[in-house]
C-alpha cells in the first residue's frame, strides 16, 4: 500500500491505516521502534515496555548458571603480567 507523507508541525508524518493498527494490535498512545537498513527500508515494530522485575529475574538466572572462576585480573597479578 502506498502511504502519503504530510507535514505535521516541524516534522513529517505518515498515517497508518486503521486496518494495520488493528492487525498489529496497537492502540493510540502505544510506542513503536523504527529502524532503517542501508537500502533505506524502514521497519516499524511495537516497542516492548521495560519490565525491571522480569529483567532482574533473567539476569539472576543467567548469573546462577555461570561457573565461578578466578578473576582474570587476579590471575594476571599472580603471574606478573600487567
Amino acid at each position: 500500500m502506498k502511504l502519503h507523507i504530510a507535514k505535521w508541525g516541524n516534522s513529517l508524518a505518515v498515517r497508518l491505516p486503521a486496518e494495520y493498527i488493528r492487525n498489529a494490535r496497537l492502540a493510540e498512545g502505544d510506542n513503536l521502534e523504527a529502524t532503517i537498513n542501508p537500502a533505506g527500508a524502514i521497519t516499524l515494530v511495537a516497542a516492548q515496555s521495560f519490565d525491571k522485575v522480569a529483567f532482574l529475574k533473567k539476569i539472576r538466572k543467567s548469573r546462577a548458571a555461570m561457573p565461578m572462576t578466578t578473576a582474570t585480573v587476579e590471575a594476571m597479578r599472580r603471574e606478573d603480567r600487567y
